[in-house]
């Protein structure tokens, strides 16, 4: 199976685009919702919580792994690839490859706080001197938007104060012309069509659930012989660490299809 965890119930717009690109594939998500935000916790903890979560889905039959969350990614990567031999892809590279191929030279990014302050994005889009010979200097503007995540997992997509929210967030960004964002939560997605507005339709936006989908497809048509492990079928399983009503609601509407959440202790 194709293991996926997120922090919350965001790493389904992962989940939804293998559907759509990869959909013969048996799926296997895990939403640390009982812990849920990642964003504001130290840094231990979330490397911690990133190896419980990988972990849980290896246990599970898990072949390959995809971190789902932008700021596992951004502060755990390097730990569980030292730690675990199955093969692991995440959100931020894959995001960053494509805003560089499209960007003109000024490139946005919202995300939590932790994501923000890793800056990841940073590091990966301009490396060090010596790593970047032959690549273009390009500026990075980052922006933590905290309150996006609650406003999504509250279903508040349509709310005025939403995009007021969306409006302050996207001004910095506004007044520094980027011409690429990219949208480092999975929880952001949902709110493209609204931040799409509010930072100007000739701003290119990157989904990073999109792109790493891209590579997982990529990597499996490149090594047969882990495509043949994965389990095929739709016997999909979602595991989250609390479960409420408001939890099953969402992953049903966000996914177009029904689905049944079980609650597991991690």
């Amino acid at each position: 199976m194709i293991g996926i965890f997120d922090s919350g119930i965001g790493g389904l717009t992962v989940v939804k685009k293998i559907f759509e690109y990869m959909g013969k594939y048996q799926i296997l998500y895990f939403g640390d919702t009982a812990r849920t935000p990642y964003g504001g916790r130290g840094e231990a903890t979330i490397k911690k919580y990133a190896l419980e979560d990988v972990e849980f889905l290896i246990k599970n039959g898990a072949k390959i792994i995809v971190v789902a969350c932008n700021t596992a990614s951004a502060v755990a990567l390097r730990e569980l690839k030292e730690k675990i031999t199955l093969p692991i892809f995440n959100v931020v590279e894959p995001a960053v490859n494509a805003a560089i191929k499209i960007s003109r030279g000024r490139i946005g990014v919202i995300g939590t706080r932790a994501t923000v302050e890793s800056k990841i994005y940073e590091k990966l889009i301009n490396p060090p001197k010596f790593f970047r010979e032959k690549l273009r200097r390009v500026k990075v503007f980052s922006q933590a938007a905290p309150l996006l995540v609650p406003l999504v997992e509250e279903d508040w997509l349509k709310k005025p104060e939403t995009r007021r929210i969306v409006k302050k967030y996207l001004v910095p960004l506004r007044a520094n012309q980027i011409d690429t964002l990219i949208l480092a939560c999975t929880h952001y997605p949902f709110l493209r069509k609204i931040i799409q507005a509010k930072i100007g339709r000739w701003v290119k936006i990157i989904d990073p659930a999109e792109e790493v989908v891209k590579e997982i497809k990529n990597f499996l048509e490149k090594n047969p012989e882990i495509e043949k492990e994965l389990a095929r079928g739709s016997s999909h399983q979602f595991f989250v660490s609390d479960l409420t009503p408001k939890f099953q609601e969402l992953a049903g509407k966000w996914l177009d299809r029904k689905i049944k959440l079980n609650e597991v202790e991690i």
